[in-house]
């Protein structure tokens, strides 16, 4: 009686499914091979772009910065209550009371103990607004030009790990490259020096 064993179909299905694989493999590599060849030096030439565009925002915006911020530290004066009118104030009252010995105690009580409330000029209050702003956006675009240079320099290591096959490796790269058409990458890049345009726009 010849008793067949249920384990040699599931093994035979096993094997040859297996052997189909390896051939697909085998014949889809030069493929892949061809793929991540081309893909490589357009992936680095737009990293590279996309650093050096960084570095030179990342530039101007710190020299742009630290001028902004030198006359912030100026003009912020001008929100500010004068400590020598104040003082001029007093002195004024102090003046008065002693160069007349005979005034009325009606006139002591009528000369305001404070000095007036301060108000900035509109002027002043506006400059400040738009000067402030203009740093604001400054500091931005250079949080973003430093996040950008860290992602490209992240997707170069990713995109291409040596120890991956290639069939991987062209997934992974497949897979980010959607990622970077999706997310409109490409057109946040660009407008970076938008940003830097706009900053200076505010300061003048």
């Amino acid at each position: 009686m010849d008793i067949t064993s249920p384990e040699v179909p599931r093994r035979g299905h096993l094997e040859s499914s297996w052997r189909a694989k390896s051939r697909f493999s085998d014949s889809s590599e030069p493929v892949f091979h061809m793929y991540i060849k081309m893909t490589e030096g357009e992936d680095e030439k737009m990293t590279n772009r996309w650093q050096k565009d960084a570095d030179g925002i990342l530039i101007f915006t710190g020299l742009f910065s630290a001028a902004l911020a030198a006359f912030l530290t100026v003009s912020v004066q001008d929100l500010k209550p004068n400590s020598q009118d104040t003082s001029a104030f007093y002195l004024g009252n102090i003046y008065q009371l002693l160069a007349d010995p005979n005034i009325s105690r009606a006139s002591i009580l009528a000369t305001p103990a404070q000095p007036p409330v301060f108000s900035p000029p509109k002027s002043a209050v506006l400059v400040n607004s738009l000067w402030f702003l203009s740093l604001v956006i400054s500091l931005t675009s250079a949080l973003l030009a430093t996040m950008l240079q860290q992602w490209a320099r992240r997707f170069l290591t990713i995109t291409q790990p040596p120890r991956y096959s290639p069939q991987r490796r062209a997934s992974i790269r497949a897979f980010f490259a959607n990622g970077v058409e999706r997310f409109h990458l490409r057109w946040s890049v660009e407008a970076l020096p938008a940003l830097l345009h706009l900053s200076l726009f505010l300061f003048f």
